[in-house]
């Protein structure tokens, strides 16, 4: 069976054919939030510390980390995403003990991060371009690393299949040209919105067990992607994800947290309340307020995707004795507060191990 192996300094997490499905944690990404790329450029964290602590609580095993900031007063990111990628990964494995997957476009700031990062990252991401395969192999050959396979390549990304497939078979093939083995190759076959391309669905399940069967790879994809531009995208993506599981695939990068309900959607809420003339307890609290109008938690829980990825992990024989859907399950009526504490994985060793 295949197992693609990350390590933190304390803890071994493997992604594997016979392993409960992974999950990577996305949210430490500047990516279209406004905020978080202001308070980086200011060298402000917070938001860092909040997110790292907040998934791994919520059961991610991995964390994504990005620092794609494009400066105001620096444009030029070969120069400022470096240190802020070293800076990043060192203040984020301070807080938790997992894995973390070094994630960029600007191999310099990949280089940092893997010097960075303690044990044996993930590192995301190669494609089937010349240049990038160039630039990325050799660094996963010299750290020793596995690495994500997203595949597109020079000519774009593909809506055909079987073009997707061949260019994952490229890459896995020209990693064996530079001596990375095909178990350190996780494949992302690209998921397609559902919305503009009604068979996306049916495309990467077939892809993922194409992928599964003929290159032996592990799998991992942006999960959100299968629900953009849809009303409830929690529904949508709570069905994707239990039957990817089902067609094999065994990790995915995306957000485990339901984030808190804000504080003006509450004041909104208690106006619209109190306008329709209902009367409420003066005391009562807004996390009681929230849960008894369906608006969901002021505190930062499992997402409802979580709970479809545990009850997939029962269903396929990969939680054995139901043990981790019990805990889970306990730790929300408790509070929500380390919900099952991730996908656990065994203590092993903090060193990375170079080639």
């Amino acid at each position: 069976m295949t197992r693609t192996v990350l390590e933190s300094q304390t803890k071994t997490v493997t992604i594997g054919f016979d392993e409960p499905f992974c999950v990577i944690g996305e949210r430490i990404n500047p990516t279209g939030r406004k905020k978080l790329a202001a308070e980086l450029e200011a060298g402000d964290f917070s938001t860092v510390e909040k997110d790292a602590l907040a998934q791994v609580a919520a059961g991610a095993g991995v964390l994504d980390i990005n620092a794609g900031v494009v400066y105001n007063s620096n444009p030029n990111p070969n120069e400022t995403e470096p240190p802020l990628m070293r800076s990043i990964v060192e203040l984020v494995q301070g807080l938790v003990d997992v894995p973390l997957c070094i994630d960029s476009s600007v191999p310099g700031a990949l280089e940092a991060g893997l010097e960075a990062a303690n044990g044996r990252p993930l590192l995301n991401s190669v494609t089937g371009e010349e240049e990038r395969l160039e630039l990325v192999l050799p660094l996963v050959k010299k750290y020793n690393v596995p690495v994500v396979a997203i595949s597109n390549d020079d000519t774009g990304i593909s809506e055909d299949p079987d073009v997707r497939f061949a260019v994952a078979k490229k890459i896995v093939e020209r990693a064996a040209d530079f001596g990375v083995p095909a178990h350190d190759i996780v494949v992302d076959p690209l998921v397609m919105p559902i919305g503009a391309m009604a068979t996306a669905g049916q495309q990467v399940f077939a892809l993922v067990r194409r992928l599964r069967e003929e290159l032996g790879v592990n799998t991992t994809c942006g999960a959100s992607n299968i629900s953009f531009g849809l009303p409830n995208r929690h529904g949508v993506n709570n069905a994707f994800l239990p039957m990817a599981i089902g067609a094999g695939m065994t990790s995915a990068i995306m957000n485990p947290v339901a984030l808190p309900v804000a504080q003006s959607k509450i004041a909104a809420k208690r106006e619209e309340v109190a306008a329709a003339g209902v009367i409420l307890p003066e005391d009562m609290d807004d996390e009681t307020f929230v849960t008894l109008f369906g608006m969901g938690s002021t505190r930062s829980k499992p997402g409802s995707e979580m709970a479809a990825i545990r009850a997939a992990n029962l269903l396929v024989n990969q939680d054995p004795h139901g043990g981790a859907w019990i805990a889970f399950n306990k730790a929300l009526e408790a509070g929500g507060e380390a919900a099952a504490g991730g996908r656990g994985g065994r203590r092993g060793g903090g060193r990375r191990r170079r080639a």
